[in-house]
C-alpha cells in the first residue's frame, strides 16, 4: 500500500501534467480535475503541492516553473507572456509582458546568461533591463525580437 509520501508524488504528477495540458485558474479548478483523473485531494494539499513544486501564478494561470534546458533557458517558456520591448535611454530597455508576468520574464532573462546584461527588474507586467552599453542593448533587444516574432 503506498504511503503518504508516494501519494503526494503521483499527486504532483498529475498536478502538472494537468498544467501541460489545460489551462488552470483556480484551486477549486485544480482539485476538480484531480478528481477527474482518480486522485483524491483537497484544497489546502494542493496548495501545498502548488508551492513545492514551484508553480507560478502568471497571466491569470497557474504556470509551470521554468525549466533551464534550453539554450536560452526559460525566455522561449515564458515568451508567450511577452508583448512588447523599447528602448529608455542607451541602456535602459523596457520589456513589456502580460498582467502578472513581469516577474517570470525577468528571472528567466536573468537566467539566460546573456553577456549584454547587467540585470533586471521586475514588476507586474513591465521589466526593466539594463545593458552595459548602447551596443549591448541592441543586441538584446535582437534577441528579445527574435521571441516576439515567434510568439
Amino acid at each position: 500500500m503506498p504511503n503518504d509520501h508516494e501519494h503526494r508524488e503521483a499527486r504532483q504528477q498529475e498536478i502538472l501534467a494537468i498544467l501541460d495540458a489545460r489551462r488552470v485558474t483556480s484551486q477549486t479548478q485544480l482539485v476538480e480535475l484531480l478528481r477527474e483523473r482518480g486522485v483524491v485531494a483537497t484544497q489546502s494539499s494542493v496548495s501545498r503541492d502548488l508551492r513545492d513544486l514551484g508553480v507560478g501564478w502568471i497571466g491569470g494561470r497557474y504556470a509551470r516553473p521554468v525549466e533551464r534546458e534550453e539554450s536560452d533557458p526559460g525566455v522561449a517558456e515564458v515568451s508567450q507572456f511577452l508583448r512588447g520591448v523599447k528602448p529608455a535611454g542607451p541602456h535602459l530597455t523596457v520589456v513589456f509582458t502580460m498582467s502578472g508576468a513581469a516577474q517570470a520574464v525577468g528571472v528567466a532573462i536573468d537566467r539566460a546568461g546573456w553577456p549584454e546584461l547587467v540585470g533586471t527588474m521586475a514588476g507586474d507586467d513591465t521589466v526593466f533591463v539594463a545593458t552595459a552599453s548602447a551596443g549591448d542593448q541592441k543586441r538584446f533587444i535582437r534577441r528579445l525580437d527574435h521571441f516576439l516574432q515567434e510568439g
